[in-house]
This record gives structure tokens, sequence and C-alpha cells, in this order.
């Protein structure tokens, strides 16, 4: 079984499944880059329309939406890619997208196969794709307000007049924060903005560069900056406790297929690198998702329509 495709963040998705030729020599050179020559690659072959050269079958696509940079994503799922690869007998393309609205756009028109998104976001998936979801990270997730260790910041009123570096308004993390700012009289736009810095990672880069006060992240990309910039950084506040990431199956997906889906989850779960992976992110392990638990994001759900339908 040829390795899965590195993360690609091309806009052209729907082309992944058309056949090309010039792909064979550029996947024989791909195997001689560097790991940020792989990820560049893989943007320009899926651009180009063509495809990787697996054979006849078509690739399951593993959409992950946009949490993490394009190397992060890539080091992160493409270990799980593997063990789905061998269960499935089929290759296994994790792909992502440059932001969450492309994400969402891209699942609405269900080109993923295999979807793990944030819960309000798979309860949009169930309502417009029929996606069916199928695991969970265990370990809740909180939302965090974070500042510098050497800001003055204390607490939420303090955000008057500063800046706030946020992934997008979509985030759950920015949606479940700004909750509790309005609660605490502050709206955006009037006592604090935001700067768009398209993903979490992004937003804690942003802060630690000093061109925001502050930044919305969740506990998962939180986790994942490495020591020495997390160090840097402290929690003003945090959300109460979440439900995490979701793994959905896409209708089409016959209900073996699903299930081989499941047990794949399930082993790497349990394997050595699964293992570290759920402990390195602070995911606890893989449970049971069903339709009653993404019930509860339901208002959150309804805000990101309504945000989607705003944007010009």
């Amino acid at each position: 079984m040829k390795p899965a495709l590195p993360v690609s963040l091309s806009p052209s998705l729907s082309r992944l499944r058309e056949r090309g030729t010039r792909n064979r020599l550029a996947m024989f050179h791909a195997k001689r880059t560097t790991l940020r020559g792989l990820v560049l690659l893989a943007a320009l072959l899926v651009g180009a329309g063509l495809r990787p050269a697996w054979g006849a079958e078509a690739p399951l696509v593993f959409g992950v939406f946009p949490h993490l940079t394009a190397r992060q994503l890539l080091v992160t799922y493409r270990p799980l890619a593997a063990v789905l690869e061998k269960r499935l007998g089929r290759p296994v393309l994790v792909y992502s997208a440059r932001d969450f609205r492309t994400f969402i756009a891209r699942t609405r028109a269900g080109e993923y196969d295999l979807l793990l998104t944030a819960p309000h976001l798979a309860w949009l998936a169930r309502q417009e794709a029929g996606y069916r979801p199928l695991l969970k990270y265990s370990e809740p997730v909180h939302a965090l307000l974070l500042t510098r260790t050497d800001s003055k910041l204390a607490a939420m009123q303090d955000l008057r007049d500063r800046v706030v570096a946020v992934a997008d308004e979509i985030a759950l993390a920015t949606l479940a924060i700004e909750l509790d700012l309005t609660a605490e009289g502050l709206e955006r736009d009037r006592d604090y903005r935001t700067l768009p810095a398209v993903t979490p990672v992004n937003a804690m880069t942003q802060l630690l560069a000093g061109r925001a006060d502050a930044a919305i992240v969740g506990t998962h990309p939180f986790k994942m900056l490495p020591a020495e910039k997390r160090a840097q950084l402290r929690v003003v506040a945090r959300t109460h406790a979440m439900s995490s990431l979701t793994y959905l199956a896409h209708p089409r997906l016959s209900d073996d297929a699903a299930q081989g889906l499941r047990e794949g989850l399930l082993e790497f779960a349990a394997s050595p690198a699964g293992r570290e992976f759920l402990a390195k992110g602070g995911f606890g392990t893989l449970v049971e998702a069903d339709d009653s638990e993404l019930a509860a994001f339901r208002p959150h759900a309804l805000r990101t329509q309504a945000l989607l339908r705003a944007a010009p």
C-alpha cells in the first residue's frame, strides 16, 4: 500500500478523483523531498488536477478541520491514515482547507468521506449533508482566553480597547468565549476588536509577536504548541468543559465501510503510536458519539449559520 498523500490546502478537492499521468514522476521525486516540500507538492498536484498514482481505486478522503497548521496536520494524522489504509484496503488521503469557511463549504458539498471536526460543525455536517457520527475524543475541552506572561491583563474586563486574535468568528472557541464576554458586558467592535488569524496556531503567533493583546483558542491547539512558546503564554479565562472533536462518516459510505472506519480508528487509538498521539493532544481516548450529544451544540451551530449568511 502506498503511503497517504500529505495534507493539501488546494481549493480544488473535487479534482482529486480525476486520473492523471504526470503524477507518477512527481510522486517519485516527492520521496526525496523534505517534509515541507511534500506538503507543497501535494498542493500543486491536486491544484493541477493530478491524482496520486494509487491505481484504479479512488482514495478515501479524510477531512480534518484546520485547527492546526498544514505541517502539524500532516505529522499528526498521517499515522492514523496509514492504519485506516491497512484496515480498509484502500488509499486514505488526509485533507484540510485554508480556513474554516472553506472547510464548512466542502463538508456541506460532501467532499470528505471521513470527517474530523468541532462538535458544532459536526452538528451542521449532520443536518446539512447527512454525516453519521462515529467516535469522539473523550477528554472535554475548554475555550481559552490567553495573553502573554508579561502582560498586565488579568481578567476579561481588561480587554476594553484591546485587540484579540481569533482563528475565525465561527470557531467554537471564539463563539464560547464571546458568549462569556457578552455576559461581562463586553461586545466585539464596541469594547474590543478582533484580529482574524485563520487558525488557532496563527492566533497564538500573533499574540506572541505583539500584534494582539490576547488570543482565543481551544485546549488542543494550545497543548500542541511547542513547550517553549506555551511557557510564554498564560490563561486569563476558560469556559466550562465542552465535548471534543468528532469523527463522522459520509452517508455515501456503506454500513460496512463506516464500521471499518470505526474499527480502524479504535485500532489506532490502542496502538503505541495512537496512545502517544492521544496523550500529546490531551484527547483522552476514543468513545462513541451520537446525534443526541451533538444536539447540545445546536445554538453554536445556528449562530455559525447566521454568521456565514451575513458574510459578504
